[in-house]
């Protein structure tokens, strides 16, 4: 059907040509334009600044079973594009909502052919066992893992103009990740899988293929992840996707958090743009340790920030009685300087997350899982996002029926009785 439509296409094309040369000159002026829209790859998109992108669930209830509908959906695309927003992350399609983003992205292009919107799309990886009361077996894998890959394709090739990448897995080798990780010779197995596809022309051409994961399982960070396998697997996909979460690092590992050096003398808020400047290096660093391991296998492609984050609010490790890291002005502070830094370096930044999410983090209200999101579930604004709405760019814009309004009723003096100063070295070992 594809190259039908492709001959139907490159013959129209002609015709038009020819209808244009036997007319003579035209004055510009004295016909409407017709604008055909150029085709759009991966390539043309990731690193480029003004397709910003951002990691997407849509999930408005505490239990994930309750599936956001299709216009609820569209209600999200567009208040992220809005924001300039222009490629979307999801991660799994056994689920709805995947197929239904795009749906909902379809149905927009179909009422306005100049909206553009593209997807990052997820097949989620599992080890054998995994998410049951059987131990996991990391060096086999999920006879699910198949299903995940055979959609993921479908979709690819039913929505050739939205998805430009498929991701194969999600953090699915990270040694912490206990409860699923797989040896990278599975996920190289998927990669190696699409890329035939491509070859034999069964999937776009211009479809980029990754797999989204943690700095260290790229190589960046311990050297039980640099294996024979990894390195291959380096080699086989289009592009790195690297996850870094400096925010978790403030409990983890936070010597760079808790570095008292530069701060004496300073006031609160000297200290807390400090904080969050080397939260920036830290992720820089982190970035740099992949882009090193990679570069000594003698490999130059590209490196784009699969996931990173910063939550608003936490009632556990990163809070008031932890690395006091959560609150809504440090998202926002971090917000930025990870815009910056990518933008500048040509790389794109999958930000987590558009909306907070409920579901996540278990039934702790104050999980800070359930915060990464620039908005509120019901669509208030976080401060990072009050400027935006100030500029009126979310005007007529709804969440849930919501227009857009601002947290904490826009009162900044009211936000800033939230935002805790990082402790010292020895508060925070006295907290913990």
């Amino acid at each position: 059907m594809r190259n039908y439509l492709l001959i139907i296409r490159n013959c129209m094309l002609i015709l038009l040509f020819g209808v244009i040369s036997s007319c003579g000159k035209v004055k510009k002026n004295d016909v409407k334009e017709e604008v055909l829209t150029k085709a759009v790859s991966a390539k043309d998109i990731l690193g480029n600044p003004d397709y910003l992108a951002m990691s997407y669930g849509g999930y408005r209830d505490a239990d994930d079973r309750v599936e956001p509908s299709i216009d609820q959906i569209k209600d999200d695309v567009k208040l992220l594009a809005a924001m300039g927003i222009k490629i979307l992350r999801t991660y799994k399609v056994h689920k709805p909502q995947a197929i239904n983003l795009l749906k909902a992205i379809s149905e927009l292009k179909q009422e306005n052919p100049s909206f553009e919107m593209y997807v990052m799309l997820g097949a989620w990886i599992d080890s054998k066992n995994a998410w049951t009361d059987q131990e996991p077996i990391h060096n086999e894998e999920s006879e699910a893992n198949e299903a995940q890959i055979l959609v993921a394709a479908h979709l690819a090739n039913k929505y050739p103009d939205i998805v430009k990448v498929i991701a194969v897995g999600n953090e699915a080798m990270v040694k912490w990740a206990a409860s699923y990780y797989v040896e990278p010779w599975i996920i190289l197995k998927w990669v190696n899988h699409l890329q035939e596809l491509k070859k034999e022309g069964k999937l776009p051409k211009d479809l980029w293929v990754t797999s989204s994961d943690n700095f260290a399982s790229w190589g960046g960070g311990g050297e039980e992840y640099h294996v024979e396998d990894l390195n291959k697997l380096i080699k086989a996909v289009d592009f790195l996707s690297v996850h870094t979460y400096p925010m978790h690092d403030t409990h983890y590992q936070p010597e760079f958090w808790l570095n008292a050096e530069g701060l004496e003398g300073k006031s609160d808020m000297e200290k807390i743009e400090i904080s969050m400047l080397r939260a920036k290096k830290y992720a820089m660093m982190q970035y740099e340790n992949v882009k090193k391991y990679m570069e000594s296998l003698g490999v130059t492609k590209p490196i784009h920030i699969g996931e990173t984050g910063w939550a608003s609010f936490s009632s556990g490790h990163y809070g008031a009685n932890g690395s006091k890291a959560s609150d809504e002005y440090k998202e926002a502070l971090y917000y930025k300087h990870m815009r910056d830094w990518t933008n500048e370096a040509g790389m794109s930044c999958f930000y987590f997350e558009g909306f907070d999410e409920p579901w996540k983090g278990g039934d702790d209200s104050g999980n800070s899982e359930k915060h990464f999101g620039l908005f509120t579930v019901d669509g208030k604004a976080k401060y990072v996002l009050w400027d935006e709405v100030d500029k009126g760019i979310f005007k007529g814009l709804t969440r849930d029926g919501n227009p857009v309004t601002k947290t904490f009723n826009g009162n900044k003096e009211k936000l800033m009785e939230t935002v805790l100063v990082p402790p010292t070295a020895i508060e925070f070992s006295v907290s913990h």
